[in-house]
């Protein structure tokens, strides 16, 4: 294969597109956040695994896991909950049969900021979604996207 082989460009074009519809989708949902919660997108998406942790076997992420969830570095995702903790929105603590381990919890305030902003959020995304699906390029990935099964 070469660097002008039509298969690779047709990849890279969808690839771009890709990127495209990604970029578009996080631009609408940030400024919604933003202007709504005083949220960003990283900000709403690590209150969100968090939240989702509970106190059974394995409940609690490690801090790469959470990294792995929100698809940051280890450091950036500290500096995130860093700031996040410093809003009174989460608590570290260190775990009881690991002193080296430390656990990050979402407080009452910023559970209730997440189920406020959680309607901005799917708001948002549905929106640009929609606009992007009147985009020729962007509408078989706005379906792709809608018929994607997830499990939990």
């Amino acid at each position: 294969m070469t660097a002008t082989d039509p298969a690779l460009t047709a990849l890279s074009q969808r690839w771009c597109a890709l990127s495209l519809l990604h970029g578009k989708i996080e631009a609408r949902v940030e400024r919604a956040l933003q202007s709504g919660h005083g949220l960003s997108v990283r900000e709403f998406s690590l209150l969100d695994v968090l939240s989702r942790q509970h106190n059974g076997p394995g409940g609690h992420l490690q801090m790469k896991q959470v990294a792995d969830a929100v698809v940051l570095s280890q450091s950036a995702t500290t500096r995130l909950v860093t700031r996040l903790e410093d809003r009174g929105l989460l608590t570290r603590y260190l775990c009881d049969t690991d002193r080296r381990g430390i656990y990050t919890d979402v407080t009452e305030a910023g559970l209730t900021l997440l189920a406020e902003a959680r309607p901005t959020n799917d708001g948002a995304l549905r929106a640009a979604l929609d606009d992007a699906s009147e985009n020729p390029e962007l509408a078989p990935l706005v379906r792709a996207v809608e018929e994607l099964k997830v499990t939990a």
